[in-house]
């Protein structure tokens, strides 16, 4: 595995090694103790999470306030999205800045986002599945999210407004700056 830093050194891209040959591919998609041995920190992912999406469908920008914050490992098993992590820690010096990365069933890329980050993706093709593990449970009293078009943001989602699909819930996203967001010096991991 392969593991990248991106313009926001937190959020990782991981590349699987591939073995393929004329029967298809083989890939091992988790190794804890690589991902934990990169990061210095140890995770332990408890929950597996997938949907199914066509065209156009945006869902996010998702995050879980304390004590369920939660660190993603994301990726694509059919077709292909765009994948965005938003940095809401304040304090940080890299606040409201997001990273995005293609995730496709070809490239086999994966994205770790780590908890003090708002995730969202669109999808970019046809049906496409999209998988995850959390290292935290679902609490809907925690779920909160941030408006996938706030200009502070400035996210390119590659698709017209007229083509994006979105749930309810993320139609009436806050703005960041009157989101809940984390703080850049507390321990998420405690």
């Amino acid at each position: 595995m392969n593991f990248i830093r991106t313009a926001i050194s937190d959020v990782i891209i991981i590349e699987p090694k591939v073995h393929g040959d004329a029967r298809g591919y083989f890939v091992e998609t988790f190794r804890q103790d690589k991902l934990e041995d990169f990061l210095g920190y140890c995770i332990d992912f408890c929950q597996d999470n997938e949907s199914k999406s066509s065209k156009g469908v945006l869902r996010g920008l998702h995050y879980q306030l304390p004590p369920f914050a939660q660190t993603k490992l994301v990726r694509v098993i059919q077709g292909r999205v765009l994948d965005v992590a938003v940095d809401i820690r304040q304090g940080s010096p890299t606040f409201g800045q997001h990273v995005a990365v293609e995730l496709s069933s070809e490239n086999k890329r994966q994205l770790l986002v780590p908890r003090g980050f708002a995730h969202g993706f669109i999808v970019l093709e046809g049906e496409t599945v999209f998988a995850y593990k959390v290292d935290n449970y679902y609490s809907p009293e925690c779920d909160r999210g941030i408006a996938f078009d706030d200009k502070s943001i400035g996210i390119d989602w590659l698709l017209s407004t007229s083509d994006i699909k979105l749930s309810d819930k993320d139609t009436k996203q806050p703005l960041l700056v009157n989101a809940e967001c984390f703080h850049y010096n507390e321990n998420l991991y405690a």
